[in-house]
């Protein structure tokens, strides 16, 4: 493994906002305290209160004040709509994800497109899946995809949608991306969890990715079910090296692998 390329791409996960921004948090009347639940840029939260939307500043940070616990989706959905009719929004998904306290307590739900510009954090799961000679089944990422179209990716990788466990998530995105059955996967395993840590272009992105292993069992391959995926390679570890030192991979995927690669070299 190239250090200095590593440590590139350690940094490139690991930055600060390109732009100040404040706490970002939610409270409801019967709730003790305040949880925090993102970030947002002061300008842009300012924007949002004067156009009426249950926002206020409080002291250094910016609350979202639902009228209940109740109506918290309500209030959150409210602002996920002023976020897309604004163009603020990323691509949108109908598509609702968790939005959680410090401790990953589920408090409401959102929109998918609207969680960068909060800096709301997301959970995800990634697969690092093998064929039984050891080669590493890799994903070419659709052409049409919002985010980092035609890039390189792992076997499967998808975000946790409100209501699911990151268990239920490698399920129903590895079916979903590659057509295969996570119960008829060789030695399924988790490998640990990674937090990214980026500015993107609508927002800020706090990822926690939960990263499992598994071997794909002959006589199988990868077949995409869902039109997210353009094509998959079986690679050697060789050409999977050299591959992610030019670059050809998202940024997620290229940390998890190569995580992955040095892992496997110490076993």
């Amino acid at each position: 493994m190239n250090e200095a390329w590593l440590s590139r791409l350690q940094g490139r996960l690991a930055q600060a906002p390109a732009q100040p921004r404040a706490v970002l948090e939610l409270a409801w009347p019967d709730l003790a305290a305040a949880a925090v639940i993102g970030s947002i840029e002061p300008a842009l939260a300012s924007r949002m209160a004067r156009a009426g939307l249950p926002l206020r500043e409080a002291g250094e940070a910016w609350r979202i004040a639902a009228s209940s616990e109740s109506g918290v989706d309500s209030a959150l959905a409210a602002i996920a709509q002023w976020l897309r009719e604004n163009d603020l929004a990323a691509a949108w998904r109908d598509e609702l994800l968790p939005v959680t306290d410090a401790l990953g307590a589920s408090l409401g739900r959102i929109e998918r497109a609207a969680v960068r510009p909060l800096g709301i954090v997301t959970q995800a799961a990634h697969l690092v899946a093998t064929d039984a000679r050891g080669q590493v089944w890799v994903q070419q990422r659709a052409f049409d995809k919002a985010t980092d179209p035609g890039l390189w990716d792992t076997t499967m990788g998808g975000l946790v949608s409100a209501g699911e466990s990151i268990t239920q998530t490698l399920a129903r995105e590895t079916w979903e991306e590659a057509g295969l059955r996570v119960v008829d996967l060789v030695g399924l395993a988790t490998m640990g969890r990674l937090t990214v840590r980026r500015p993107v272009a609508e927002g800020y992105m706090v990822e926690h990715i939960t990263v499992f292993e598994a071997v794909v069992p002959p006589g199988q391959v990868p077949v995409n079910q869902d039109g997210e995926v353009d094509r998959f390679e079986c690679l050697q570890l060789a050409e999977l090296m050299v591959r992610l030192h030019a670059d050809e991979f998202t940024l997620e995927a290229a940390m998890i692998l190569a995580t992955w690669l040095e892992r496997r070299a110490g076993l």
